[in-house]
């Protein structure tokens, strides 16, 4: 298999999506960042001293999910018709879940723009509890469902 961000020189650029047809593309990414159960308490109770986290984590992933193509070299940039967040606190972790989902009707995939958007999720909880809790620990960050265009349905295993 070929990497298509380089050309037959091996130089980096932009893949040509230009001949591809426009289909619906839906990508989910999903993540978690760990804290001290006493962090996570701050967050279920909306005492952190810095607002409202999964309020304002919930922003920052859909800002972060339109501007995907400024932070990642070799993204195309899309009409997003959707990006959605979903944030739940979870004592057994103990911390948050964090679910992107990210649907356009375009050329190619979505699923940098929902990973994007996991991870900045994760980095502004983290921001905005650091002063709680420095040892929290962002990480399973994965693509779990994509959807549309040539190479069809990808769909990981959960468990």
């Amino acid at each position: 298999m070929s990497l298509t961000h380089f050309d037959d020189a091996g130089r980096a650029h932009m893949v040509d999506v230009s001949g591809k047809a426009e289909t619906d593309r839906i990508a989910e990414a999903t993540g978690v960042i760990r804290m001290s159960p006493e962090t996570l308490a701050r967050v279920n109770e909306g005492t952190a001293k810095k607002g409202d986290v999964l309020g304002v984590a919930r922003l920052a992933g859909i800002m972060a999910a339109k501007r995907t193509a400024d932070l990642i070299p070799l993204c195309h940039p899309l009409p997003l018709a959707r990006v959605a967040l979903d944030l739940t606190p979870d004592d057994a972790l103990p911390g948050v879940r964090i679910t992107a989902t990210v649907k356009t009707t375009g050329r190619t995939g979505v699923e940098m723009e929902a990973l994007t958007a996991v991870s900045i999720a994760g980095l502004t909880i983290y921001d905005m509890l650091k002063a709680a809790d420095r040892a929290m620990e962002i990480g399973q960050i994965r693509v779990v469902l994509k959807d549309g265009g040539k190479s069809g349905r990808y769909e990981a295993d959960r468990t």
